[in-house]
């Protein structure tokens, strides 16, 4: 926020994320203009929600409200709460209401609404990105921006901003999308073989059913197992079940505490 204020103060942008795979890209842009318009001319922050098309217990979900009247082509809806990944039985509930939609993580705002909001939720941030403007532009800005981020709290902007402000507004993104944040996501995106294996990179197979495999540096061979995510690179290996493929972060978190595995994450 502070860079883009320090070239533009009134400038609108749009926060999107690397993992996520985009179908449709003239609804995807005529969704991140609708956005902008709206964010130009109202004090709203607005994130983009994803109609479910099943129950997924691996997104966020926006409860949402009254449908906010505009004359743009994007439905636009007051959102009412964020919500963390459901059970399978809540995800179906919410699906079956239709008034909750995956929270895709991609957000649009003006840098005065969300210093605004920096300021009333989160002040620490807002005294950083204080500190930060003077130094943008000059040789010492680097070291600036390292020393302030060390002392950060790690916390999503989720958390810090959106979960308490009450001027959300949510953009329906009627475009094609994936977060392929999951190794599991996968399986959206890649052929399978006759035997339901996804195999990127070089693998063989004997008598070994819907895995994924995924080899950068070498051969990996599959001998009667089922239902693996197997991933071999930068001189490691992954092997999981794919139903706990969203407890891959249990492992990043116990090598992140051992320093000889750090350089991994």
């Amino acid at each position: 926020c502070a860079l883009v204020k320090k070239c533009d103060s009134d400038a609108v942008f749009c926060v999107t994320t690397a993992d996520h795979v985009i179908g449709r890209e003239d609804s995807f842009i005529q969704t991140i203009s609708d956005c902008a318009c709206l964010a130009t001319s109202e004090d709203v922050l607005i994130t983009m929600g994803i109609q479910p098309v099943f129950p997924s217990t691996g997104f966020g979900y926006i409860e949402v409200g009254d449908k906010w009247e505009c004359d743009l082509k994007t439905r636009f809806y007051s959102a009412i709460r964020f919500v963390e990944k459901p059970d399978r039985q809540t995800a179906t509930e919410y699906m079956e209401s239709g008034s909750f939609f995956w929270n895709s993580g991609m957000f649009v705002w003006s840098v005065a609404a969300l210093e605004s909001a920096l300021l009333a939720h989160t002040p620490n941030l807002k005294e950083m990105m204080d500190r930060l403007m003077p130094t943008i532009g000059t040789p010492g800005f680097g070291e600036a921006l390292a020393n302030e981020y060390e002392q950060l709290e790690r916390i999503s902007i989720d958390y810090a901003v959106m979960e308490k402000a009450d001027n959300i507004v949510m953009a329906t993104g009627d475009f094609e999308w994936d977060d392929i944040g999951s190794w599991l996501a996968i399986e959206n995106h890649f052929a399978s073989d006759e035997h339901g294996n996804i195999k990127i990179g070089d693998c063989e197979s004997i008598d070994a059913h819907r895995n994924i495999v995924m080899s950068e540096d070498g051969l990996v061979t599959l001998l009667g197992v089922d239902n693996l995510i197997v991933v071999r690179a930068n001189n490691s290996v992954l092997i999981c079940p794919k139903d706990r493929a969203q407890d891959v972060k249990q492992m990043v978190r116990l090598l992140a505490q051992k320093p000889k595995y750090r350089d991994l994450l």
